[in-house]
């Protein structure tokens, strides 16, 4: 490897390595602990609303077998 390589990979090792340090100091900020708890429930949220839909479709299909037996 020639000099002007060498420089530029520990230029480039030196550059990588501050934005790695830069993306931890953001993420683990004080000001992202309210986005990060809302992602973090947003499984659970989904899991909620999924389940009301299936809730309704049985509801639905219960009300058209009564409706069905009545005839």
């Amino acid at each position: 490897m020639s000099e002007f390589q060498q420089t530029m990979s520990g230029v480039m090792t030196g550059i990588l390595l501050f934005l790695f340090i830069g993306i931890c100091i953001w993420s683990w900020s004080s000001k992202r602990k309210d986005s990060f708890d809302r992602m973090a429930r947003l499984p659970l949220e989904d899991d909620a609303i999924s389940n009301d839909k299936n809730n309704s479709n049985i509801e639905t299909s219960a009300i058209k077998d009564k409706k069905e037996e009545s005839l």
